[in-house]
């Protein structure tokens, strides 16, 4: 199957080999790779050139945003520029972070996925990243169907009818429950251990991490469901604090009149999904 891949990379000259070299051991190579390269002030550009000009595979994109590293906004932003670049003659598209590394049959396998199943939407592995030991763990704080956000590969009919990616924080949330609103089914598979060298987040500063309940509201969770999630959260975290950030959040949001990035129907669609999933989680 033909895929293509976009990578949104902003100063990552410590990692960024390692993921371009993961994907040129691919059993399965991808048509084209677009390498964005948003307002990097390291080595980025030098190591994208330097790739670029060793292989066709290769195509660079320069961009000028923000230097803030805002989950959502930066990298779809710089995600859709690179989108530009590329045709619709593709199976699937990958949307892949700058700072991971690939097992050498990740994309065959992905190939596979969507081949077998035409109504697969997101398919993806697994996030590893080290622990204080050294060792890989796996990092998955959702549930398991859930394909994160560094290594999500879209089917082009799913990619199309979701309208694809939203330029704001809950991007890699919003996609999967469009997907399942419109009878794409998701898949995550095991056996894929993508190793993930920045620990999740680490990037981020202190404005980004009180956007989780703004997220909830433009998704239409509304508020019941927005506390309950927010204090799992919360629980899982160990801090009281990013429950009251998230429902301050979510609270700034209604009080702005923040523009929904669904239709009522899919608010509806996602809440009902929501409840169902927190009462057989109840249950079990």
């Amino acid at each position: 199957m033909d895929y293509y891949i976009v990578i949104p990379i902003h100063n990552e000259e410590a990692f960024l080999k390692s993921t371009l070299d993961s994907i040129q051991q691919q059993t399965l190579p991808p048509k084209k790779v677009i390498l964005v390269n948003d307002h990097s002030t390291d080595r980025t550009e030098f190591i994208i050139d330097a790739y670029c000009a060793k292989s066709i595979l290769f195509k660079k994109l320069n961009t000028t945003s923000s230097t803030q590293h805002l989950p959502g906004s930066k990298v779809i932003n710089a995600f859709h520029k690179g989108l530009k670049l590329l045709d619709d003659n593709f199976e699937f598209i990958v949307k892949l972070d700058a700072d991971v590394i690939l097992p050498s049959n990740y994309f065959e396998i992905i190939s596979n996925h969507f081949r077998t199943d035409e109504k697969l939407g997101i398919a993806g592995g697994f996030i590893y990243e080290q622990n204080n030991a050294g060792e890989w763990a796996l990092n998955h704080p959702m549930d398991k169907d859930h394909v994160r956000g560094a290594i999500k590969a879209y089917s082009r009919a799913c990619f199309k009818t979701i309208g694809g990616l939203k330029n704001a924080m809950g991007w890699d949330t919003i996609d999967e429950l469009l997907a399942k609103y419109y009878g794409f089914k998701l898949r995550t598979d095991g056996t894929l251990k993508v190793k993930h060298l920045r620990p999740t987040g680490r990037s981020y500063n202190k404005k980004a991490k009180k956007l989780q309940g703004k997220a909830m509201y433009t998704m239409r969770y509304g508020f019941v469901i927005t506390c309950i999630a927010s204090l799992k959260m919360a629980l899982k975290n160990k801090s009281i604090l990013s429950f009251w950030n998230n429902m301050a959040g979510y609270l700034n949001a209604a009080k702005n009149k923040t523009p929904y990035l669904v239709n009522q129907a899919q608010g509806k669609f996602i809440r009902n999904l929501r409840w169902t999933n927190i009462k057989r989680k109840i249950k079990a």
